[in-house]
C-alpha cells in the first residue's frame, strides 16, 4: 500500500536538494568575472571554480551510488547535504583562487551524494506508472534552480559582493537537511548486507579524476600522459569488476542492457555539447555586449525557465510514449539552437539570442525526462543507485568533456592564459563560435544514440 505521506515529503526533499546545486553553479557562473577581478584570476583559472565541482562530481558519483543501495540512501544523502553546507562556508570565506577552488571541489563530492541519491529515493518510493511524472517534476526543480541562478546570482553579486551566493546555497541547504532528519525516517537500502568494492571504487576514482584533470588542462604536453593513465586506469577497472562478485558497477548493465547503455551515451553526448551554453553566454554577454552580471543573468534565464515549464509535461509524455522517441525530438531542438549560435556576432540581435535560449531550453526539456526514466526504469531496483549514479556520472562526465573541449578551444585560440579585455574580443569571439559549432556536431551524434536504445518498454 502507497503511503501518500512518505511519497509527499520525499518529493519535497528530492525537489529542494535537486534544486540546490543547479541554483549555485548558474549562480556562481554569472559572477566570475566578478570574481576573477577580485581574486586576479584569469580565464584558465575562472574556469576552474566550475571545473574543479565537475571533476570531484564525476569521480565519486558511481561509488556513492553503490554504497547508497547498500548503506542506505538517506544516510548518504544527509552526509552529502552536510558536505555542501560546510563547502557553502568555506567558499563565502575565500580569500584566494585556491581555497575558492577548493570549497567547490568538496561541493563536487556533497553534490556526488546529493544529485546521484534524490532520484533515486523517489524511484524507491513511488510505483513505476508514477515516474515519468514524480521525475518531470524534479527535472522541473533542476531547472528552476538554472532558472533563478543567474539573475539572482547577478543580483547578489552587484548588491552584496559574490560572496553572498555561497550564503544563500548555504541557506537552502540547512532547509534541506533539517527536513531530511526531521520527515524521512525509513531509509532503502535494496542491497543491504552486499560487500562494498573499496578497491574497485579507489580505482575508479583515481582514474576518472586523472582522466578528467587531463581533460582539463590540454593541450598542456603532461595532460596526454594523464589522460593515457586515466583510459588505462579505467581498462583495469573494467577488468576487476567482472571478476567479483559484488562490484561497484555492474558492467553487465552496459553489455547486455541495450536501453541502459544508449540512454547514458545519450546523457553524455547531451551534456558534452549544452554544458557550455551558459559559461560561454556569459561572458560573450558581458564582454562582448557589455552588460552587467545582473542583466546577463536576467538574459541567461530564458533557456531554463523553458525547461522548468516543460519537463513536466516531457515526463507526463514519457509515461504515455516511448521515451526515446520524445528524447531524441528534444535532442533534434537543441541541435538546432545550437547551430544558431555558431553563427554569433558582436551585433547579433538581443531578441534573436533569447529566442535560441528558449529552443535550446525546450529541446533539453524534452530530452531529460524521459531518458532519466529510460535509465532508471531499465534496471532491477537493487541496482537504481548504481543506475543514479551512473546517470550522475554521465550527466557531469559531459559537462567535464565539455569544459574541457572548451578550454582545448580557448588554447587554439591564445586566449586561455589572458584575463579578457577588448584586445582579445574578436579571439574570444571566434573560439565561441567554433565551440558552438563542435557542440551542434556532438548532438547530432547524440540524436542518432538516442535513436538506438530500442524500446524502454
Amino acid at each position: 500500500m502507497e503511503d501518500k505521506s512518505l511519497q509527499r515529503n520525499v518529493l519535497i526533499v528530492a525537489t529542494l536538494s535537486s534544486f540546490l546545486t543547479p541554483f549555485m553553479a548558474s549562480s556562481v557562473v554569472v559572477s566570475l568575472p566578478t570574481i576573477g577581478d577580485e581574486l586576479s584570476m584569469k580565464v584558465v583559472t575562472m574556469s576552474w571554480v566550475s571545473t574543479g565541482f565537475l571533476l570531484a562530481a564525476a569521480a565519486f558519483c558511481v561509488p556513492f551510488g553503490r554504497a547508497s543501495d547498500i548503506y542506505g540512501r538517506k544516510k548518504i544523502f544527509t552526509f552529502g547535504i552536510l558536505i555542501d553546507n560546510l563547502s557553502s562556508i568555506l567558499g563565502a570565506c575565500a580569500q584566494s583562487s585556491g581555497v575558492l577552488i577548493v570549497a567547490r571541489v568538496f561541493q563536487g563530492i556533497g553534490g556526488a551524494m546529493i544529485f546521484t541519491l534524490g532520484m533515486t529515493i523517489v524511484t524507491s518510493v513511488f510505483p513505476a506508472e508514477k515516474r515519468g511524472r514524480v521525475l518531470g517534476i524534479i527535472i522541473a526543480a533542476v531547472y528552476a534552480g538554472l532558472s533563478v541562478g543567474p539573475p539572482i546570482g547577478g543580483f547578489l553579486t552587484s548588491n552584496f559582493g559574490w560572496r553572498s551566493i555561497f550564503l544563500s546555497n548555504l541557506a537552502i541547504g540547512l532547509v534541506i537537511l533539517i527536513t531530511t532528519v526531521w520527515k524521512l525516517k525509513p531509509e532503502w537500502a535494496d542491497a543491504r548486507g552486499e560487500r562494498f568494492d573499496y578497491l574497485g571504487s579507489i580505482i575508479y576514482v583515481i582514474s576518472l579524476s586523472l582522466l578528467m584533470y587531463g581533460l582539463s588542462e590540454v593541450p598542456a604536453s603532461f595532460a596526454f600522459l594523464l589522460i593515457a593513465l586515466g583510459f588505462a586506469g579505467i581498462v583495469v577497472f573494467a577488468v576487476w569488476e567482472t571478476r567479483i562478485e559484488h562490484p561497484v558497477l555492474q558492467t553487465a548493465l552496459f553489455r547486455h542492457n541495450r536501453p541502459f547503455l544508449f540512454s547514458n551515451l545519450a546523457a553524455l553526448l547531451n551534456y558534452s555539447a549544452v554544458f557550455g551554453v551558459t559559461f560561454l553566454m556569459s561572458l560573450y554577454l558581458q564582454y562582448i555586449k557589455g552588460f552587467s552580471a545582473q542583466m546577463a543573468g536576467f538574459v541567461l534565464v530564458s533557456q531554463p525557465v523553458m525547461q522548468t515549464v516543460f519537463s513536466p509535461l516531457a515526463g507526463w509524455m514519457s509515461d504515455r510514449l516511448e521515451p526515446r522517441i520524445v528524447a531524441s525530438i528534444g535532442m533534434a531542438f537543441t541541435v538546432v539552437g545550437l547551430a544558431f549560435f555558431a553563427f554569433l556576432t558582436p551585433g547579433t540581435h538581443l531578441g534573436l539570442i533569447v529566442i535560441d535560449l528558449m529552443v535550446l531550453g525546450f529541446g533539453f526539456a524534452l530530452f531529460s525526462s524521459p531518458n532519466t526514466s529510460a535509465i532508471l526504469g531499465s534496471v532491477e531496483k537493487r541496482y537504481v543507485g548504481v543506475a543514479g549514479g551512473t546517470m550522475a556520472t554521465m550527466r557531469v562526465a559531459g559537462q567535464m568533456f565539455g569544459m574541457g573541449g572548451l578550454m582545448l578551444i580557448f588554447s587554439l585560440f591564445r586566449i586561455s592564459g589572458v584575463i579578457i579585455t577588448p584586445a582579445y574580443h574578436a579571439r574570444f569571439l571566434q573560439s565561441v563560435r567554433m565551440s558552438f559549432t563542435v557542440s551542434a556536431i556532438l548532438c547530432t551524434a547524440g540524436v542518432f544514440a538516442s535513436l538506438s536504445r530500442g524500446k524502454s518498454r
